[in-house]
């Protein structure tokens, strides 16, 4: 009687799979940043896996929920989360949209009337946060997106912040090296085009949209700040 390795074979490669899955399964670390002044932010992906520690002192906190999953467990989790941790002096700042696990969202609402919460992101979709913020669906995931791959928060909040570093960049190569051009006939033609220019700006990828919530934020809390309530 011969022996056939397919049985084997099959089972090793279900064994495969089954670890495949169970490795892209695994939900992303909470993204952490430093936003100035004292506030912190944390983006969580999937809940309660990525739900952020309550320190010994809160501190003020933007929470990224967008896009964010949860089961019953996280759930649960973020209601007593969030009664511990929205409190006067420590304002939780929650960044949500209609693509929020429908429970979170539903938490949130339960939550409204604690004035140290305060919902930021676009309404619609069964979504009503207490500052709607105007942006469409695919600007909002790209600037989402671009934290993710690596963009500050400077570019993400900031309205023009890459073309200020690069006019300050110019003005400093400018004076470093005075120009020359007063015999160049098309240095004071304005219909002369500058082919490097040109083709830099053909070349040059799409703007990243701001991020209007995560800006918001900022904004509300730089304001708190200013009235010494936080």
């Amino acid at each position: 009687m011969s022996y056939s390795p397919a049985p084997m074979k099959l089972r090793l490669l279900a064994l495969l799979a089954c670890g495949t899955l169970a490795v892209s399964a695994l939900p992303a670390a909470p993204l952490e940043r430093d936003l100035g002044a004292g506030l912190a932010f944390c983006r969580v992906h999937v809940l309660p896996a990525d739900l952020p520690l309550n320190p010994d002192k809160p501190a003020p906190l933007v929470l990224d929920l967008r896009f964010a999953t949860a089961d019953r467990a996280g759930i649960e989790a973020f209601d007593a989360w969030l009664k511990f941790r929205a409190r006067p002096g420590a304002p939780v700042l929650v960044l949500a949209n209609a693509e929020t696990a429908r429970g979170l969202r539903q938490i949130l609402g339960a939550h409204r009337t604690n004035p140290s919460l305060v919902t930021i992101g676009p309404a619609g979709n069964g979504f009503s946060p207490d500052l709607a913020i105007a942006i469409g669906h695919e600007a909002e995931r790209r600037a989402y997106d671009a934290l993710e791959n690596g963009s500050t928060i400077a570019a993400l909040t900031v309205e023009n912040a890459d073309k200020s570093r690069h006019d300050e960049a110019a003005i400093a190569r400018e004076r470093a090296n005075p120009s020359t051009d007063a015999g160049d006939p098309e240095a004071d033609d304005p219909n002369a085009v500058d082919d490097s220019t040109a083709a830099k700006s053909a070349a040059k990828p799409p703007a990243i949209p701001i991020d209007r919530a995560l800006q918001r934020a900022v904004q509300l809390h730089r304001a708190l700040v200013a009235l010494k309530r936080v």
